[in-house]
């Protein structure tokens, strides 16, 4: 706030100041063009020395000239020449140059309460709603998720405070979805764990007794040997069940199916990479399509290329990086490609699972979860995705289906 003010009187001043510029220039001014009449007046009396007579169309500013008994008669603006030894009143045109300062400061004045008044509709509609929320980001940042945020009805603001409500509705779900997940994972894994006790207990006295020969009959051994299977067997389901908690789904994912315009997504996707890639120095090439509405999420299925891009950026070489469209079936195929591919083809059925990463991502920082984010995605999209490497290059293809 106290930088704003600062600017506010830095402007005031500025414009103060050309003001008073502007005034002494048309003073000055006024001065100059007022004494034109006499350089007229003086050259309009050498014309009549030589000539005789004189031509008043030449004499802007001169608007009369009299000779004879009534000379000093006259209630206009005149001086008095001499020409050939006779006097002549000369009558000129005086500019009300005072009236017209007057109006330029009126003008001036004017603009200075509409630039006073700008600068605090700004104050009050744009910078203390901003000074109000400028903390808030922070605080979510810190996990302060009760941090109060004004709703503001102005234009400017308004959408954003409801953005950032939203934003903290989601974390704060979120989080609790996470505590709940964690809180059944961990009862779950409580009651496995309790559970695979009974049948381990069984599997060590059996085993025991086998070990130590006290069944002598071979009917019983076999029946001992038959309860380490069965009760092995047990475990082995528990241990899947533990196997099947851990691996539930971690990230929820919400998908609201709609209509979009296949260049209305590429549009996006284009002014999100075209300048990060062209200040890197890799080519990124969007082949012709014909335009068509696709059944789908459009803020997914940018999110779903955002992610092909990021890979491509990534474990690409740098030089090109294509977007291909092609139709089959009711359809739209979206390819990314990219040059440079490192990626052993026999990994391609792995590409896809959570965490998974490539033996080309050694030396790139990433967590496997991009194609397995689009994988989900396209799925709840009722689309597809899969991926290729022809001629040293890497396709991943969406399959989006036109409305």
């Amino acid at each position: 706030m106290k930088a704003y003010k600062k600017l506010c009187i830095a402007v005031m001043a500025v414009f103060l100041l050309l003001t008073a510029v502007l005034n002494i220039y048309l003073v000055r001014s006024k001065d100059h063009r007022e004494g034109i009449y006499r350089v007229e007046a003086r050259r309009l009396a050498g014309e009549i020395a030589q000539t005789g007579s004189y031509d008043i169309e030449k004499y802007p500013h001169i608007t009369g000239v009299f000779t004879g008994d009534d000379i000093y008669l006259s209630d206009e603006h005149y001086l008095i020449i001499e020409a050939g030894e006779t006097l002549y009143r000369v009558e000129y045109t005086v500019g009300n140059r005072q009236y017209g300062i007057a109006a330029v400061n009126c003008v001036l004045g004017v603009l200075f309460l509409l630039l006073a008044g700008l600068l605090y509709y700004i104050r009050r509609h744009i910078i203390v709603p901003f000074n109000r929320l400028s903390n808030v980001p922070k605080e979510l940042a810190k996990g302060n998720l009760a941090v109060p945020i004004s709703e503001e009805k102005s234009r400017f603001f308004g959408e954003f405070t409801w953005g950032v409500n939203l934003l903290r509705e989601s974390i704060e779900n979120s989080r609790k979805k996470e505590i709940t997940m964690q809180k059944d994972k961990k009862l779950l894994l409580l009651s496995l764990s309790h559970d695979i006790k009974t049948p381990l207990s069984a599997i060590k006295l059996n085993a025991r007794a086998l070990a130590r020969g006290l069944y002598k009959d071979e009917g019983k051994r076999r029946a001992a040997a038959e309860s380490i299977n069965t009760r092995a067997d047990e475990i082995e389901r528990f241990v899947s069940e533990i196997t099947k908690a851990a691996s539930e789904d971690f990230m929820n994912f919400e998908v609201t199916q709609g209509e979009a315009f296949l260049s209305v997504v590429i549009t996006r996707i284009d002014a999100r990479y075209a300048p990060q890639l062209a200040m890197s120095g890799t080519e990124l090439a969007i082949l012709k399509y014909d335009d068509c509405i696709l059944s789908c999420d459009p803020d997914r299925l940018a999110e779903c290329l955002q992610n092909l891009i990021e890979n491509a950026i990534k474990y690409g070489d740098g030089r090109r990086i294509e977007i291909s469209f092609d139709k089959m079936d009711d359809c739209e195929l979206i390819t990314v490609s990219n040059t440079g591919c490192t990626l052993e083809a026999k990994e391609l059925p792995q590409i896809f699972e959570s965490f998974h990463r490539g033996n080309n991502a050694d030396r790139v920082q990433g967590n496997g979860l991009g194609l397995f984010i689009c994988k989900r995605l396209m799925g709840l999209m009722k689309g597809e995705v899969y991926a290729d490497i022809r001629d040293e290059c890497f396709h991943i293809t969406l399959v989006v289906k036109m409305a």
